[in-house]
């Protein structure tokens, strides 16, 4: 790799390979999948601001004294129950090296997801292993459904892949790629699992399954079987809102054809997540689509799955979604804007005010940081080395350090920092810890770096399980309460803007309803759950179902509504298992 090569660090499928020259950010036209174009946020990323700064009790400060600051308030505080908090603002892997440090004090860190852990739990309990189906094998396909996920918005880079294929989409907003689709199916939320579920029925009286592919790979089909029979078939169409003669016309066009499913966080960000991946995958398998050129299920994968890192991880547990920080007298949070984008945002901000010393470490001043004691600015992914992994293609992304930064420090400094201040040791050097994940799981690939588990067409030699088949989905338990007579109950869909990532850069925090309702553009409404309240600014977006509103992710009011719990399975937040009602604000 060329040295002003680097990689984009952001929480995104794309993991763009980058070329910085002459101060700016610029598309590698070699790499295989990105192709040498940059999305909105990277190419404004040298313009967003930044700290420039560290703050103590609101005042600045410089480097040397924050640090300094610091290190008396771990000592301070070190014998309490204390909390490291880290989100995904980046995705390097030594993004962890705080963890080394914090280990040895018996600092908390939490466990989960605020993202895809619910569907992650799912494909590996039917699967073993969460795995990608990389670009290349989509650029196989025939038929390309997609499923709960606006490609254009969060994963354009594999647009060009998807030319000249059939394509389905599933959702119930009618985004662009929805609308040149040659099927779309405005589903109802939280109907992903009746629609898998209904689906498979129809194979099954059509006698569509790949019985050769069920016998050999699989386990549990009759238990499957028996699962969908259970529920009526108008009742299945009921649940997902969509037409049985639609649903016959889905089925017919995956019948008999290499057919992908790309999969997004969309689908689970409910109290049952788990069971919408494994249904969707139990469909998949019934048509024997794993193991095969351009078939499968991709989500977000594991993208770490099979490399080694000696990072330590933190001997304490608590839960991400229902985190209280008022627990904690010393709190660290790195990387992240818990404020905004944790559910129960009432309950967050209660929690940090509590606590009795709050660290914010991060490059940018948000709702989070001005609750901090001490604000540590941090340096972009341009000064410092690093690698990631990335959930939307196999190849891995260096990250050299192409320049020295004005302000901030890195994560390995700031650990660094604190060894030598506390055990007077050293780290081993950043080169060492990057050379331990290549060297565990990677392979040359067409000048690039990537992942040895995509040597091979993924599950061609089988599954991950332990007997190395495939687990059909054979119970199911759900106990939300569908009104379908209430004119005055709508449900609220979170999802990625083309400006904004989670609560960085360019947020939107309006609300979207559907035209029906007779709401104005700049209308102001209260929105009520069975959580809490939020005032909004409306807009009208003729794409929605006339029972659901729509807010981006980063929405600085949207999280005043949502619970404090996790998903069945994988400890995951779930951010619309909510129904909202809405009353216009008179003024």
């Amino acid at each position: 790799m060329k040295l002003n090569k680097t990689t984009c660090p952001l929480d995104c499928y794309d993991g763009c390979s980058i070329v910085y020259e002459d101060g700016k950010l610029k598309g590698d036209k070699d790499h295989l999948v990105t192709k040498g174009y940059l999305c909105s946020k990277m190419n404004k990323f040298l313009k967003y601001d930044r700290l420039t700064s560290a703050l103590y009790n609101g005042k600045k400060i410089d480097l040397q004294e924050a640090l300094k600051v610091l290190a008396e308030k771990i000592h301070q505080y070190k014998n309490e129950n204390n909390i490291f908090f880290t989100g995904s603002g980046n995705l390097g892997r030594l993004q962890n090296m705080p963890k080394e440090f914090f280990s040895k004090f018996n600092f908390t860190q939490c466990e989960g997801s605020l993202c895809d852990g619910a569907g992650d739990a799912g494909i590996q309990e039917g699967r073993g292993a969460n795995l990608i189906i990389p670009p290349s094998q989509i650029e196989n396909s025939e038929v390309v459904v997609v499923w709960g996920r606006n490609i254009q918005v969060s994963n354009s880079h594999l647009m060009p892949f998807l030319k000249d294929k059939k394509i389905v989409v599933i959702d119930p907003v009618e985004n662009n790629l929805a609308k040149k689709a040659d099927l779309f199916l405005k589903i109802l939320p939280r109907g992903d699992y009746y629609l898998a579920l209904l689906v498979s029925r129809i194979l099954y009286i059509s006698q569509n399954e790949d019985t050769d592919f069920i016998e050999s790979k699989t386990n549990n089909f009759d238990d499957f079987v028996e699962l969908f029979e259970s529920i009526p078939i108008k009742k299945l169409s009921q649940k997902c809102d969509i037409p049985l003669e639609v649903a016959w016309e889905f089925a017919e066009m995956i019948t008999s054809k290499k057919v992908t499913f790309l999969v997004g966080i969309a689908v689970q960000k409910y109290f049952i997540g788990h069971f919408v991946l494994r249904a969707i995958d139990s469909l998949a398998a019934m048509l024997g689509l794993f193991g095969r050129e351009g078939c499968g299920v991709s989500f977000l994968s594991n993208s770490f799955y099979g490399f080694k890192s000696t990072i330590a991880s933190l001997p304490n547990k608590t839960d991400l979604p229902t985190v209280d920080f008022s627990k904690y007298s010393f709190t660290f949070i790195q990387n992240s804007n818990p404020l905004v984008s944790m559910p129960n945002s009432k309950s967050i901000k209660e929690g940090i005010e509590k606590s009795k010393f709050v660290v914010y470490f991060g490059l940018y001043e948000n709702e989070t940081s001005r609750l901090a004691d001490l604000v540590i600015p941090a340096v972009d992914f341009l000064s410092k080395n690093d690698i990631r992994t990335t959930y939307g293609h196999e190849f891995i992304g260096m990250m050299p350090k192409l320049k020295e930064s004005e302000c901030g420090i890195s994560e390995y400094n700031l650990t660094n920092y604190l060894m030598q201040k506390f055990f007077d040791t050293n780290l081993k050097n950043e080169q060492e810890y990057i050379a331990e994940i290549v060297s565990s799981n990677s392979f040359s690939k067409d000048g690039y770096l990537a992942s040895k588990i995509y040597e091979k067409i993924p599950y061609s030699d089988g599954f991950y399980t332990d007997d190395g088949k495939f687990n059909f989905l054979d119970d199911f338990e759900d106990d939300f309460e569908q009104d379908f007579e209430d004119d005055n109950q709508y449900y609220i869909l979170t999802v990625k803007n083309k400006y904004s990532l989670n609560s960085s850069f360019k947020c939107d925090n309006f609300l979207y309803i559907p035209p029906i309702l007779g709401y104005n553009d700049g209308d102001k409404v209260e929105l009520t759950s069975l959580h809490g309240k939020a005032e909004f600014a409306v807009k009208i977006d003729k794409r929605l179902r006339r029972d659901c509103f729509l807010t981006y992710a980063g929405n600085a009011k949207y999280n005043y509504l949502t619970p404090s719990i996790c998903s069945l399975k994988g400890t995951c937040a779930v951010f619309q298992e909510l129904k909202v009602s809405m009353k216009k604000i008179i003024t």
